[in-house]
């Protein structure tokens, strides 16, 4: 279905970035589960990610990658750096990551002993029991693929590398960049085919089927959710998206999408106004791209999120809407895969509260977000990667406002 679009040497990068990690903190072997971290270290692009996959990432050694035994094509034409193991539908991917780890230890040895006694030894020979990370918090890691995991493994001492590898995808390299640019590419022929579908009297589902077909003429792929284009009055239904109505004049039109080029999303969002926009929300529109602005000027490497968040809040308080707070103002993304563009079951926003240090080579999707303030509403987001020479916007679609 894709073709692995890192280079070896980048690859090669990547693993032994995670491998320092793995020295410094003591830890013999890393099972990922998380499909974005697993396609950042693999490259494995497929939807088979429904079913448990498990990256066996040794100190040193090859990886070895379980999952079920019918994704041998796909696994043997774009992963070449781990060997592959796979399991019928009548065991789990639990059953067979004990057998590989027993005979990953036992290999040590030239031994096939039974894996308590093996586990018992490597615990000998190093001083402590072996050390296993984990990513706890993985939407690839159910309750009963971690319990059958641990049962399994007798004396091992665990622990939770949740985040691990989600920290080392945050700086994106010169090729990831050119994807993340290549998406935003897919996102402004995206939001301009649905812009021009919106009208009086438009179907909703005329309108995101534009919006579809020029994201995949584009040279889009399936991007991890949305569209999200509905009327403003389904506004606060958040992940909803379109329905089986048609769009009125005097109403706004949500539209949050991203188009998805090699698994990397530049997400985008507008406000579209049908035949008329109120003179509030038309205030409210320079206010929101004023804020955007100054989250702008405020990355720079060194950063924390909470600057970034507050120059945001600042613009905001400076309009007169003090009273008006956001959770965040942007959030990072880059690798996403169904059902998210987040990069995962979690989202690393730019918040008040954040200390997470800003480094070039990031890439956020920025939201200005303005709504329900009772003084008018308006919205604008874009995709902006932080490079040497500053933060660069990296769609082309106009700010607005926009009125059809």
């Amino acid at each position: 279905m894709f073709d692995n679009p890192f280079s070896d040497e980048e690859l090669h990068g990547r693993l032994t970035a995670l491998r320092r990690i793995m020295q410094a903190r003591g830890i013999e072997l890393v099972l990922l589960s998380t499909p974005e971290n697993i396609f950042y270290l693999t490259g494995l692009d497929h939807w088979g990610y429904f079913a448990p996959h498990l990256l066996i990432v040794p100190a040193e050694g090859e990886m070895v990658l379980v999952t079920r035994q019918m994704e041998r094509v796909s696994i043997e034409k774009q992963v070449r750096n781990a060997l592959f193991q796979g399991h019928t539908d009548s065991e789990t991917a639990a059953d067979l990551a004990v057998r590989v780890l027993r005979d990953s230890f036992a290999a040590k040895e030239r031994s096939r002993q039974v894996l308590k006694t093996v586990v018992e030894e490597v615990g000998e020979r190093t001083g402590h029991a072996p050390t296993i990370g984990v990513e706890t918090w993985s939407s690839g890691h159910s309750y009963g693929f971690g319990h059958a995991l641990r049962e399994s493994l007798g004396d091992v001492q665990w622990v939770d590398v949740t985040g691990l590898v989600d920290d080392l995808r945050l700086v994106k390299s010169p090729a990831e960049q050119e994807l993340m640019r290549r998406a935003a590419a897919v996102s402004d022929a995206a939001a301009e085919a649905a812009i021009a579908a919106i009208h009086d009297g438009a179907a909703e589902r005329d309108v995101v089927a534009e919006c579809h077909a020029a994201m995949i003429r584009a040279g889009g792929d399936a991007p991890g959710f949305g569209p999200f284009i509905r009327p403003g009055a389904r506004l606060g239904e958040e992940h909803a998206t379109w329905g089986n109505g048609t769009y009125q004049a005097h109403e706004p039109v949500f539209l949050e999408l991203s188009g998805c080029v090699s698994r990397y999303h530049a997400p985008l969002g507008r406000l579209v106004h049908v035949a008329s926009i109120r003179e509030g929300d038309e205030q409210m529109a320079e206010t929101a791209i004023a804020a955007f602005k100054a989250v702008l000027g405020a990355l720079k490497p060194g950063a924390s999120a909470r600057d970034v968040y507050a120059a945001w809040q600042q613009e905001v308080d400076d309009a007169g809407l003090s009273h008006y707070r956001r959770h965040h103002c942007g959030y990072c993304v880059g690798i996403g895969f169904p059902p998210s563009w987040t990069g995962g079951n979690r989202v690393t926003g730019l918040r008040h509260d954040s200390d997470m240090e800003i480094r070039e080579g990031m890439s956020f999707h920025i939201l200005s977000w303005l709504m329900g303030t009772g003084k008018g509403d308006y919205f604008v987001s874009n995709p902006v990667l932080l490079t040497a020479s500053g933060a660069e916007v990296l769609s082309r679609t106009p700010v607005g406002p926009t009125i059809k």
